[in-house]
């Protein structure tokens, strides 16, 4: 058995817990969109073809916003082949995933569906094959009220009010030599400045987001971020980073992988405000972590030998209780950077690496890392509350050694509740004393674990016990687990 001890006071926080960093992402990808999130003709179909019985574990996912195009595909899109009359849009050749792009749905049929699930939609512009004007016509049918010639084309195509779209990406992974229209940091950075300053110009109440790296691998990592900031510094109001984590093979090192992501988003502040403070700028770059995700094989496509059609799957990973738990861990991290990350989206939505899967004229179901996200989404509130953590380590090959025991906490002043979340790294059992720093006591009301030995579902978790010595909440959790509580505070 390993022990560890946790301190927490709800006096000590980060600030406000940005609700973005329970996003997704929704891309032309895969099976993504169509008999993803859109199949006319599918028993639950609505009136516009989206599926509702995915729309409904969305919301019980606790998704609040949506990454969208892309990702990859965005970076050859000709976002004017999806409005207008279905009929008239052309079947198109798509470069990304080598696939063929009905453009059934475009700008107007996902914008419809966010503004149904209640979602903030978060587009992107392609930087890869196109550039300023195009980007900045975008946000023109979007956001405009009427009166000019997008946001007129916008009311004729059937929506007379503005989407007000407030988020926007700058490209997708411009640093990747896999992206069509790759180029360098400061070329890249110029042009996302001057994109940016148009879209601005446009509608100046929209936040923007430049391309980071696109993993902490990446030979240009750290580079790339300085040299685009130095360019794009003034416009931009966050920066991006993509996180995803492979089980390899190395079980102590994929169950480290929320230790790595901490450490990649250190880096990423780091070096942000680096610029900032070079620059003489007074403003602050937050963070996007607007894709992260784990993989339980190499998510690698060969999309040279495909034969191109519509909706080919793609990595339709199966997950495991062990990648659960990887993904619980991950939101751990997350959480423990909330004043600065903040949006996050689960990448993908649907079918593609994601939580949910769908069969095409059949059910939808919930995948393994559905549960930690959803729990996550429905218990952290409030305020990120500053942890402390003392504990054993455990050495992988991968990252070096890494604590034993994460834990993350929220605390929600209004309804007094307290989210704890604890991963137990370890192949023991650990054995965690929580020190509660006043004022009154916690008091657990419900808990849940999952194990990486455990079939997948959230269990209720009835292994903590009230310390006799000095009334405190000692947890036991299981090898390879993650755990939420529930709690409340009490006078």
């Amino acid at each position: 058995m390993l022990t560890a001890d946790i301190t927490l006071s709800t006096s000590f926080h980060r600030g406000p817990l940005d609700r973005r960093l329970f996003g997704s992402f929704v891309e032309h990808m895969g099976r993504c969109v169509y008999t993803g999130i859109y199949e006319p003709g599918h028993p639950t179909a609505d009136e516009h073809g989206f599926r509702t019985d995915v729309a409904d574990l969305v919301r019980e996912l606790g998704v609040t916003l949506v990454r969208y195009p892309g990702g990859n595909f965005v970076s050859g899109y000709r976002w004017e082949d999806g409005i207008g009359p279905r009929e008239s849009r052309p079947r198109t050749l798509e470069l990304a995933w080598r696939g063929i792009e009905p453009n059934e749905v475009g700008t107007d049929e996902f914008l419809g569906w966010a503004a149904r699930g209640g979602l903030t939609p978060m587009m992107a512009v392609n930087l890869g094959t196109r550039g300023i004007q195009e980007a900045a016509d975008l946000v023109e049918y979007c956001n405009m009220p009427g009166g000019t010639r997008w946001s007129d084309l916008r009311r004729a195509n059937g929506t007379a009010d503005p989407y007000n779209v407030p988020l926007w990406c700058l490209g997708n992974e411009m640093d990747g030599p896999w992206q069509i229209g790759h180029t360098s940091a400061a070329q890249y950075g110029a042009l996302a400045r001057e994109a940016g300053k148009a879209m601005k110009l446009v509608d100046p109440g929209i936040e923007l987001v430049v391309c980071g790296s696109s993993n902490r691998q990446m030979p240009t990592f750290g580079y790339w971020e300085a040299d685009v900031l130095e360019q794009a510094y003034d416009v931009a109001d966050y920066i991006s980073l993509h996180a995803y984590y492979l089980n390899d093979g190395e079980r102590a090192g994929y169950l480290g992988s929320g230790a790595a992501l901490d450490s990649f988003i250190g880096d990423v502040i780091a070096t942000a405000d680096a610029v900032g403070a070079r620059l003489g700028r007074p403003k602050r770059i937050d963070l996007s972590c607007d894709e992260w995700n784990v993989w339980t094989r190499d998510p690698a496509v060969d999309i040279s030998a495909r034969e191109p059609d519509v909706a080919v799957p793609i990595t339709e990973h199966v997950y495991t209780p062990l990648d659960a738990v990887v993904t619980g861990d991950l939101l751990v991290a997350l959480l423990n950077h909330a004043d600065r990350v903040r949006i996050g989206c689960l990448s993908l939505l649907v079918n593609v690496s994601a939580p949910i899967l769908t069969e095409p004229g059949g059910p939808a179901r919930r995948q393994t890392i559905f549960y930690p996200a959803a729990l996550t989404a429905q218990l952290a509130r409030g305020v990120s509350l500053r942890t402390v953590v003392s504990s054993p380590e455990v050495a992988t090959v991968r990252h070096g050694d890494v604590p034993a025991v994460a834990a993350a906490a929220t605390y929600d002043e209004d309804s007094g509740e307290v989210a704890l979340f604890v991963t137990n790294r370890g192949t023991d059992t650990a054995h965690v004393r929580l020190h509660d720093i006043g004022p009154g006591t916690l008091a657990v009301q419900e808990a849940w674990t999952l194990a990486a030995a455990g079939s997948g579902l959230p269990m209720p978790f009835t292994q903590y016990v009230t310390d006799d010595d000095g009334g405190g909440i000692v947890l036991r959790l299981p090898p390879e687990s993650w755990t939420a509580l529930k709690s409340q505070r009490k006078d």
